[in-house]
């Protein structure tokens, strides 16, 4: 891994396990290092295939509005009310969820499609207070570039620009899939 951070970069080693934890290694700043890990799971958490039934089961759905574009919002009643997500073209193209008291809003702006379906290549994302509405932190727009790996596609360039932390740059190379046996 290599993370760039204004005129800092620095340079280790990576691991994400099976159990979604990332060790990182060779790097003290423990800033950076705090960055670097929370970069790796965020990516982690975000590839697990979870059942339709496990997490929207008690839910139901029903369309909203149609924005200029062509998106189709589909609204979230039952226990995720206030969450929607807009669909442009087959490909969510919008986020709007209720996390552990914050509301996070994801706007896709360009995606790469794995043949199996897609991942956020160009992307932001604003967090707001689900009671005052009030922004609790700046803007930030992503880029992420893959790589395919076997049958995967991996993170191999995540850049951000972030209005509270400037700008950073995570490179992932040499990426190696671990052995299910030694994991």
């Amino acid at each position: 891994v290599e993370f760039k951070q204004g005129e800092q970069t620095y340079v280790g080693k990576a691991r994400v396990n099976p159990d979604l934890s990332a060790e990182v290694f060779n790097i003290e700043d423990e800033a950076a290092l705090k960055l670097i890990k929370g970069q790796l799971w965020e990516v982690a958490i975000h590839r697990v295939r979870r059942e339709f039934e496990v997490t929207h089961g008690k839910n139901t759905f029903a369309l909203g509005e149609t924005d200029e574009r062509g998106a189709v919002e589909i609204l979230v009643e039952g226990k995720s009310t206030g969450d929607k997500y807009k669909v442009l073209n087959d490909e969510v193209v919008l986020v709007h969820r209720h996390i552990h008291g914050v509301v996070v809003t994801i706007n896709t702006f360009s995606t790469h499609d794995t043949g199996a379906g897609y991942l956020s290549h160009t992307y932001d994302s604003v967090y707001h207070d689900p009671k005052t509405g009030e922004q609790k932190q700046g803007h930030s727009n992503f880029t992420d570039e893959y790589d395919q790996v076997g049958d995967y596609f991996i993170l191999t360039r995540r850049a951000i620009a972030s209005a509270d932390e400037g700008d950073m740059e995570f490179l992932f190379s040499n990426i190696q899939l671990l052995d299910a046996k030694a994991a």
